[in-house]
């Protein structure tokens, strides 16, 4: 059961919320329709985590309008990822906003604190990966864990990696990020002993094709507990990421 869902019962049963109260909370229309948008109000009581904007595609205009509807049903914080500069200046204008500029992350109110069981990895096989690895960790971030990032430790340099053994060996989850041939997921599968998320990055030389061959290196692992997210799929890494250090013994 999710966390919203579970302070809602606690509350009922604790008698701080009557029954009316906390069945006002679930019934609440689930979704807001904008028109160029359903914001979907339930999500976090569904999955314990609130609806994120993806801020590619949309205008700042469209971004400020799901804002507004997610701050006037109580959300707090709110994430918006591929969000540009020049949208962030906009939609800064109206709402404030942290703006990350290398992982292209919008990120409203303040950063929950860590209340994840450990901490979570993310490690990149070179300074080229870091906007792909900035947008997993800053989502992990602000998805309530602690992040360690072990940047610029990839395969052409090893040792960079093994002087990090303690971190590897002691996180709970480790997201790899690597362009090239993808080869840095496998090496730190063949390490670590918690669950490893790879992301394939685009970056590369041609034969590279666009992210392709470090995705194929990827899936073919022959390391053991090793997933792989799409190419430069950051944010999917580090919500799943977030997932498994959430998830109690």
């Amino acid at each position: 059961m999710n966390t919203s869902t579970r302070e809602i019962l606690e509350s009922l049963a604790s008698g701080s919320l009557s029954v009316d109260e906390a069945l006002l909370k679930l019934k609440t229309e689930p979704f807001d329709d904008l028109g160029y948008a359903k914001v979907d109000l339930h999500r976090k009581i569904r999955q314990g985590v609130p609806e994120v904007i993806y801020g590619a595609g949309k205008t700042p205009e469209q971004i400020i309008g799901i804002m507004k509807s997610m701050i006037a049903h109580g959300q707090d914080e709110i994430l918006i990822t591929r969000l540009s500069k020049e949208a962030a200046k906009l939609v800064g204008e109206v709402w404030p906003i942290q703006y990350h500029e290398l992982a292209r992350v919008g990120i409203y109110g303040a950063m929950p604190e860590a209340n994840g069981i450990g901490k979570i990895v993310v490690a990149t096989g070179g300074t080229s990966d870091l906007p792909v690895a900035e947008e997993a960790a800053l989502t992990a971030e602000a998805l309530s864990n602690a992040v360690v990032r072990l940047y610029d430790v990839g395969v052409a340099g090893l040792h960079r990696l093994l002087s990090h053994k303690d971190d590897i060996m002691q996180a709970t989850v480790i997201v790899a990020v690597a362009g090239m041939e993808g080869a840095l997921a496998s090496v730190i599968g063949g390490l670590a002993d918690c669950p490893v998320i790879a992301v394939p990055t685009s970056v590369g030389y041609g034969a590279n094709f666009h992210g392709l061959s470090a995705l194929l290196s990827m899936l073919n692992s022959c390391a053991s507990g090793l997933s792989v997210v799409n190419i430069d799929n950051g944010f999917g890494a580090g919500y799943l990421a977030s997932m498994i250090n959430h998830i109690q013994k």
